[in-house]
């Protein structure tokens, strides 16, 4: 479920984007308390949520500066 492509970032809406967040940051926390140390499934979702965050912040400072 981790797996996320910039291009699926792309076509989602702020709303959609904040929902995948919040579930991806649970899963996060699910997989840590079960392994108990840092594995792959664990740096999958990692990576995930900072293409999210990246892409949020980058279409923030391009509405910014279009303003």
């Amino acid at each position: 479920m981790a797996v996320l492509k910039f291009k699926d970032i792309e076509k989602m809406d702020n709303k959609t984007l904040e929902g995948k967040l919040k579930d991806l940051k649970m899963e996060l926390i699910k997989a840590n308390v079960s392994a108990n140390k840092t594995n792959a499934k664990t740096k999958e979702i990692k990576k995930a949520i900072a293409r999210i965050l990246t892409f949020t912040n980058q279409r923030k400072s391009d509405e910014a500066k279009k303003k």
